[in-house]
């Protein structure tokens, strides 16, 4: 089947089962690629680059991320380049915003839509390695057959996401091999070597978006659950966690945190007084009231005046 001989047949025929989505994950992203996309597994276009002019600005509106990632991207191509396989890195979108292929298979790869340019959103090309990985935002790996278009079956596909410093899905790293005799234990060496380069991309931007702070390994950081990190400020609020310490430390996921004592995040008792720096004190206060000058002075044990003009002798504004 790895031809796409009556691939478009057997992904219809599961789609059309009432159990399908339920049976794997595979069926579940055939379905949506189908009923909620409206896609034909026989009939999809080509793959079509978009023009230089608009994936430069999409690149440059991806930040640091593409300058940050092409490091381990190098690295971790190294590894894979030998196996004839091609690495993609996508926009949060699905679009490639960068490649590495051998001089030998890039044409190749070109030829299959696996260039810079390209959409790979699940919308556009059903259920793929970079897509679906986006949509479930998880690490998948797309055999051949179990691609949704027939044109795709030709590769198969290793992806895992990328999540921003605030927890959002940001990108997908993916490994594409062309080779038939990709066996299983292959496959899954692959997908966990591109599992760490994106957790270590993910950390390479949470580090460089809190560079003037200091960064701290949340407990209980769970094997490859991502970076469990927390970036903390001089006065010991934490001002930023990945998701994976977000969702250790029940954190809200997808949005800036508010300034909050590193010592309620890990549930550690108050401890501290004025003698400890009035600064760092006076910002855990106002952090743990919300802002509030006056529940903020009630907690500190002193008057709303008082708790004025100390924040006054140290440079702090209400």
């Amino acid at each position: 089947m790895d031809d796409g001989s009556h691939h478009g047949e057997q992904v219809l025929r599961t789609v059309r089962s009432e159990s399908a989505a339920a049976l794997s994950p595979v069926a579940a992203s055939w379905c949506r690629s189908a009923l909620r996309y409206g896609l034909d597994p026989d009939g999809m276009p080509a793959v079509q680059p978009i023009e230089a002019a608009m994936l430069a600005r999409i690149r440059e509106a991806s930040g640091a991320l593409p300058l940050i990632a092409g490091p381990v991207i190098d690295t971790l191509f190294g590894s894979v380049a030998r196996s004839g396989a091609c690495l993609l890195l996508a926009n949060g979108d699905g679009v490639v915003l960068d490649m590495r292929a051998g001089a030998a298979d890039h044409a190749h790869f070109v030829s299959h839509g696996l260039a810079p340019g390209a959409d790979w959103g699940e919308a556009r090309e059903g259920t793929n390695g970079i897509g679906t990985c986006l949509v479930e935002q998880r690490p998948v790996t797309i055999r051949r057959n179990e691609h949704f278009a027939s044109r795709n079956t030709a590769v198969s596909c290793m992806a895992a996401p990328v999540f921003d410093p605030e927890g959002r899905v940001m990108a997908a790293l993916n490994v594409s091999s062309a080779r038939s005799d990709l066996d299983d234990a292959m496959a899954l060496l692959v997908a966990a070597l591109v599992h760490d380069a994106a957790r270590t991309i993910e950390r390479d931007v949470f580090c460089q978006s809190f560079a003037d702070a200091r960064i701290v390994l949340a407990p209980g950081e769970r094997p490859g659950g991502g970076p469990s990190l927390l970036a903390v400020d001089r006065d010991d609020l934490v001002i930023g966690a990945t998701r994976a310490a977000r969702r250790r430390l029940g954190l809200e996921i997808g949005t800036m945190l508010d300034p909050r004592p590193l010592g309620d995040v890990l549930g550690q008792p108050a401890t501290g007084g004025f003698d400890d720096g009035d600064r760092a004190v006076l910002r855990r206060a106002l952090a743990r009231a919300g802002g509030n000058v006056s529940a903020a002075a009630r907690l500190l044990g002193i008057g709303r005046a008082t708790f004025y003009r100390r924040m006054e002798r140290v440079g702090l504004t209400a």
